[in-house]
């Protein structure tokens, strides 16, 4: 049977990043994050329903969310549900928690200054820079982001083999 695990969060933080290591030196932090829904309800009227979720976040992930992130930080999130269960005072007890495999920073930088302050990264511990929603468009119309050289199309080694998975 097929199954597939990921999780999309947009959310602000619900407190500020507490950075640990493992024994081995690894980064890992726990954070919390609110995500909000607004819909109507049978009244038709508007109701806001927050939800709190937990995420995990290993390596250079945590390390930047350490040293960027505080409470009350827009944070994009993506990963898979992890199941966790232990015992308290005899009772099983479990929580459903993201761990997470990308993060992007949303928003600009606080404190004033200039330029988008907009970074993603992944467990691999690679950040770069990306697009800030507030940040301004050229002349025609695109991000800042989208003004990219062209990537060369073929001719490179292996270009042509067939193992390609697209």
């Amino acid at each position: 049977m097929a199954s597939y695990n990921r999780v999309i969060l947009m959310g602000n933080m619900t407190r500020d990043v507490e950075l640990k290591y493992t024994p081995g030196g690894t980064a890992v932090t726990d954070i919390g994050l609110a995500v909000n829904d607004r819909r109507k309800n049978a009244q038709g009227e508007w109701v806001d329903e927050t939800t709190f979720v937990d995420v995990t976040l290993w390596g250079r992930t945590a390390e930047l969310a350490s040293e960027y992130l505080s409470k009350g930080s827009p944070l994009f999130v993506e990963g898979r549900l992890k199941l966790d269960t232990w015992e308290t005072d005899g009772q099983k007890r479990s929580k459903l928690r993201v761990v997470c495999d990308r993060m992007q920073f949303v928003g600009g930088r606080e404190g004033g200054g200039s330029g988008g302050g907009s970074r993603s990264s992944n467990h691999g511990g690679s950040h770069s820079g990306g697009h800030d929603a507030g940040s301004r468009n050229d002349e025609y119309g695109a991000p800042p982001a989208a003004r990219r050289e062209a990537q060369p199309t073929g001719g490179g080694p292996g270009y042509d083999e067939e193992d390609i998975p697209f």
